[in-house]
């Protein structure tokens, strides 16, 4: 629970500090205003968080694990088409995460203004988001362990303060009836509009469910409670504060430092910047793990991936990392102030939340749950996140394009790669492997011709044993022939389970031909160095396999053979015809391809065992051109 409330709530656990802001925005303050923003805010907890996601959400597990990309494993063989909302809340869950760290830390460094009007509040932002992308790399079990108390302590402060506010008017209560959320709905001038503030409170949930992996269900669920009372509580004297100044604009004043003592005012600010540094550092690292689910199920190009620790599922991806540093730095440089930022925060994580209705809703459904419950389910959250979204678009000229433009990106990108890959694997010929098992044994017992390796290795994408890609075939036969005393073919099957690790052994030939299938979860890394050395090594132990060179004068003295792996890269051949969606498709692939990692580090192969060979794709083969020979 201790670690729940560090890891899982610092996003939605930060938005006391702007969402309160958000919602008054440059408006005078009034009761409606007040009173209806704090009703709205407890209701879209209690509908949003609370029910869809720490009570329903939260049972779509996947042997534990949580997140959009772990539900759609869940229910992807029933039906193709939920491939493209998994793609949409991934691709703006991504996106979003490039606002929600500058927009936490600024909000927490600018309650020094008061004290000091000139501190120069950007370069500071700026250190502290250096400081945060700079020590991902060394992995959150350094300093996980102050998650927790530091959470801990940020819950029970803005509790604390909020009581102390709310005593001084008990009459805020009465905004817990939803009565006055209706009424600043309804007949406050452009009062719908409102709702593109009061969903900032709740932009912390789709992380909740994502990470549940690290902590487990029960133990949010239970933390939510305490979580849950101190953010009411606060929000509720924010709005008590906001009734000691009716008919006045808040200007630079923040409705949540204002429940601050003066003097107590650098140690909560203190405070609640370690509260957004955790948040933001929680983010980030559940950024990694979804851009490391798309890798495994072929969505997004390959990118090094480094595991900073022996924590379960934590990984930190380099390129990525600098990536996210940049774009929040443009994100502080270009709205300088984080009431500004508000108006770019919220509209992706929508998106998002409605992506996530849809399959939980398909998942519900099978799961055989009432009909009725579903669809009731759907019609619910569908209403209140499109009304969510619809007011959010408001933002989209004041910054709300930043995240969406974002997004779009990351989905064409995922789009691309994944239909690119399914096109090359459709256009890839496969050969009957027992066909030419007989040729492949002669050839290793050939001695005319000059030994390639003792043990040969490819990688396949044949999910048959029978089958092979024609180009490893000709790699063996063809040009120059690659003798080896063992043949190793090895094919990846990735399951559903996210912490799967086995394989099954086909011996097709006898100590000449063998395959290995490896099935490995969506959030394993297959590091094919190690999982094939062990592999090998068990099939020593049970006498399945001999590794002893076959050199006389190597054998009398027990040496192992060499193992050469064989990289086979595919390029789009000048042989074709394409129609104008697979030349973008397939262009769109390769170039990709080009900046994404090479196989042979994706698949941890080892670079001094490692040959590379390229092979044209014959994506459609020309016509056949009509050709005339001229005589003198």
């Amino acid at each position: 629970m201790l670690i729940a409330i560090g890891i899982v709530f610092g996003d939605i656990g930060t938005s006391p500090l702007y969402t309160f802001r958000a919602i008054i925005e440059d408006r005078a303050v009034d009761e409606i205003l007040a009173l209806g923003g704090v009703s709205c805010i407890f209701w879209t907890l209690t509908f949003q968080t609370t029910l869809k996601y720490v009570l329903i959400t939260l049972k779509a597990d996947n042997k534990g694990e949580g997140g959009i990309f772990s539900l759609y494993t869940l229910i992807r063989r029933y039906a193709h088409w939920l491939l493209i909302p998994a793609i949409a809340g991934g691709s703006f869950l991504i996106a979003d995460s490039i606002i929600t760290p500058p927009i936490s830390v600024s909000s927490a460094i600018e309650g020094l203004k008061p004290l000091y009007p000139d501190l120069p509040v950007i370069p500071v932002v700026l250190s502290i988001l250096f400081l945060l992308f700079v020590v991902q790399q060394a992995g959150t079990n350094r300093i996980g362990a102050a998650f927790g108390p530091v959470m801990i302590v940020w819950f029970s402060m803005i509790g604390i303060l909020g009581a102390s506010q709310l005593m001084t008017n008990w009459s805020v209560l009465r905004a817990l009836n939803p009565y006055y959320a209706y009424r600043m709905i309804a007949d406050y001038p452009e009062g719908f509009w409102l709702l593109g503030g009061v969903f900032l409170c709740s932009t912390g949930a789709e992380a909740l469910y994502s990470d549940m992996g690290h902590c487990g269900r029960r133990n949010i669920q239970v933390s939510w409670l305490f979580v849950k009372i101190c953010l009411v509580l606060c929000y509720l004297g924010q709005a008590a504060w906001l009734l000691n100044h009716v008919g006045r604009p808040l200007g630079d004043q923040s409705p949540f430092f204002g429940l601050v003592p003066t003097w107590f005012l650098l140690p909560s600010i203190g405070i609640a910047t370690l509260a957004t540094i955790i948040a933001s550092q929680a983010l980030i690292s559940g950024t990694f793990t979804l851009i490391s689910e798309a890798f495994r199920l072929s969505l997004f190009p390959k990118l090094r991936i480094v595991f900073p620790s022996n924590l379960r599922g934590q990984v930190y991806i380099p390129a990525f990392n600098w990536l996210l540093m940049f774009g929040c730095f443009a994100v502080v440089l270009y709205f300088r102030e984080s009431k500004n930022m508000e108006a770019a925060f919220g509209l992706s994580v929508g998106l998002t939340m409605l992506m996530t209705t849809i399959l939980l809703s398909f998942y519900l459904y099978t799961r055989h749950v009432n009909i009725v419950l579903v669809v009731g389910l759907l019609l619910v959250y569908l209403t209140i996140e499109s009304a969510f979204l619809v007011a959010n678009l408001r933002k989209f000229a004041h910054g709300g394009w930043v995240t969406l433009l974002l997004g779009f990106i990351l989905m064409g990108i995922m789009l691309v790669w994944y239909n690119g890959s399914r096109l090359k694997r459709r256009l890839t010929t496969y050969l009957d492997l027992k066909a030419h098992l007989p040729i492949l044994k002669e050839l290793s017992s050939d001695v005319d011709v000059p030994k390639y390796a003792t043990n040969l290795v490819f990688l396949t994408s044949s999910d048959h044993p029978g089958l092979v890609e024609d180009h490893i075939i000709n790699s063996i036969l063809e040009r120059q022939p690659k003798r080896a005393d063992v043949y190793w073919l090895i094919h990846v099957d990735l399951v559903d389970d996210p912490y799967t690790t086995s394989y099954r052994i086909d011996i097709l030939e006898p100590e000449d031909v063998i395959r290995i299938t490896f099935q490995l979860g969506f959030r394993v890394q297959p590091r094919m160095n190690l999982l094939f050395r062990k592999v090998v090594e068990d099939m020593v132990k049970f006498q399945e396999v001999t590794l002893v060179s076959r050199y006389h004068s190597l054998r009398q003295h027990d040496v192992v053979g060499d193992f050469k792996f064989i990289v086979i890269n595919r390029f789009l051949s000048y042989e074709h015809e394409l129609d104008t969606l697979d030349t973008f498709l397939m262009n769109g692939y390769f170039f990709l391809k080009r900046l994404s990692l090479a196989d042979e580090k994706a698949y941890g192969l080892d670079y001094q065992n490692v040959a590379t060979e390229q092979v044209p794709l014959i994506v459609d083969r020309s016509k056949p051109i009509d050709l005339k020979r001229l005589t003198k």
